[in-house]
């Protein structure tokens, strides 16, 4: 997998440096609250949202165990259609389908719909080396493309940034890469949006060629759709005359029906809507209508190896509604561009080092990026249990063992650095399996209590500088149960 922030260190080092940026943390803090608030009067409006939750559940994995079957009928629908399907393995060759089939049409310029999957495999970048200049076209992947910047949230990219420091950026860089921004311009929403449109609307005019991802693929009838709240996407979607189309294999459901469940449950989700402003779909070509030459290219780039992983596979359920994101504690202080990937967040925290593998110093500290409180499992829409993901990911880490890579089965060294927490779980394995000297362990801690330090030595030291350690009770709960008869008697 590409996609991967070039220099980025390890979770904690990147996160030990955000947290001490008190502008990024008060936009942060503004921003999430602001969101997970709004969404969570959207999703109380609905009576059935725990039903509506349950069927996308259902719905994904139906999909993903007969995966082979939607994909190769997709295909056909698609085909059918009018459009052409292009199958790429990784980033690497869906950057080689892409590139060639705009250097096809003669252009040297592309608009482009936000796209996660165009980020994930550097999409910009490699057109870039190929002389293709790629135009961001929504407001906050325009912020963050004119900034020189790495988005930072699912939904909203350039979350990091206030309206003084998006006004500034406006200023200086928009006349380097087109319209520049009206003299006098202020940090007011209506004015920032206005430069933004009046900046966008003159590629939106001259582009013959759009690229898109997409939110969802009807396997049945070979429809795409992309669902946004700016008018944007519509706007590449219609107006060029080739539109092309990277999406990963798992975005695909069965029917158009199943579409209803995750139209109701993705906008209140995300952005807090009952229905987005903008909801676009478009099946092949037509003579009359859109673009006249459609392609379509269907990504894997780790996602059959992460669908390999019975417990990990959960995450591609995923649908990127953010939902996740604005209710973490650890995202709301650390931001996104401390997790090393276009993935932030829980849902990133495993999707990242199942796509990339955990190999690498960032993917192998990842899944350490949360408190495991659970939030993240309680709002998202498909029930992704993130938790269960991510403590299984960090046994991967901590004990290696065989995975899928490129289809074939792997087995991996356990990570470095994890020798005393190997050592640990190892003697609490032994403890349990011989209750007579855990028995005797409780006891002695239990009259040695007024002597524990407040912090542990050694390699505990780590876990020590940010919690309490806890304090021993004067009596373990066997001995309590046995001396009381299990609570029977007086005064137990």
């Amino acid at each position: 997998m590409s996609g991967t922030f070039v220099g980025m260190p390890a979770f904690p080092k990147a996160a030990h440096d955000a947290v001490r940026d008190t502008t990024l943390r008060a936009n942060l803090r503004h921003a999430t609250h602001t969101i997970r608030d709004k969404r969570a009067r959207a999703v109380a409006e609905l009576d059935d949202w725990a039903q509506l939750r349950e069927a996308g559940r259902q719905i994904k994995d139906h999909t993903l165990r007969h995966l082979d079957h939607y994909l190769v009928q997709l295909e056909e629908s698609v085909t059918a259609a009018g459009g052409t399907v292009h199958w790429a393995a990784d980033a690497d060759e869906a950057n080689r389908i892409v590139t060639r089939l705009v250097r096809e049409t003669g252009q040297s310029e592309v608009v482009k719909v936000k796209s996660m999957a165009t980020q994930e495999i550097g999409l910009n970048e490699a057109l870039e080396e190929a002389g293709i200049s790629a135009y961001e076209t929504d407001l906050a992947e325009l912020i963050v493309q004119l900034g020189k910047d790495r988005p930072s949230h699912i939904l909203v990219p350039a979350i990091h940034r206030n309206r003084g420091e998006i006004r500034d950026i406006f200023r200086k860089e928009m006349g380097s890469w087109g319209r520049p921004a009206p003299d006098g311009l202020t940090d007011t929403p209506a004015e920032l949006a206005e430069a933004a449109r009046l900046h966008l609307r003159e590629k939106f005019l001259r582009a013959k060629v759009g690229v898109s991802g997409a939110n969802f693929m009807v396997a049945e009838t070979g429809t795409l759709v992309v669902v946004e709240s700016e008018g944007n996407g519509r706007m590449c979607l219609t107006l060029p005359e080739t539109l092309i189309s990277v999406v990963g294999i798992e975005k695909i459901v069965p029917t158009w029906r199943d579409l209803e469940v995750f139209l109701q449950t993705l906008p209140r989700s995300s952005t807090a809507e009952r229905m987005n402003p903008y909801t676009s779909m478009w099946t092949g070509t037509t003579d009359t209508d859109g673009p006249s030459t459609f392609h379509l290219v269907l990504l894997d780039n780790g996602r059959t190896d992460t669908l390999a992983d019975e417990v990990g596979r959960q995450a591609l359920r995923c649908i990127r509604c953010s939902a996740c994101l604005n209710v973490c504690p650890v995202y709301e202080r650390a931001g996104g561009h401390a997790y090393g990937s276009v993935y932030p967040g829980p849902i990133g925290a495993i999707l990242s080092p199942q796509l990339r593998g955990t190999e690498s110093e960032i993917d192998a500290s990842l899944p350490y990026a949360s408190s495991l409180c659970g939030a993240c499992y309680e709002v998202c829409p498909v029930a992704i249990d993130i938790p269960e993901v991510l403590v299984h990911l960090r046994e991967r880490v901590v004990q290696g063992g065989e995975v899928t890579r490129r289809g074939a089965k792997v087995t991996l060294k356990p990570a470095k650095g994890h020798a005393a927490e190997r050592a640990a779980m190892r003697a609490a394995r032994w403890a349990f399996t011989h209750p007579a000297a855990l028995g005797t362990g409780q006891r002695l801690a239990a009259r040695t209590r007024r002597f524990h330090p407040r912090t542990l030595p050694g390699p505990g030291k780590a876990w020590t500088a940010t919690r309490d350690l806890p304090k021993v009770p004067a009596e373990s709960f066997r001995d309590w149960w046995q001396r009381t008869d299990g609570g029977k008697e007086a005064g137990a």
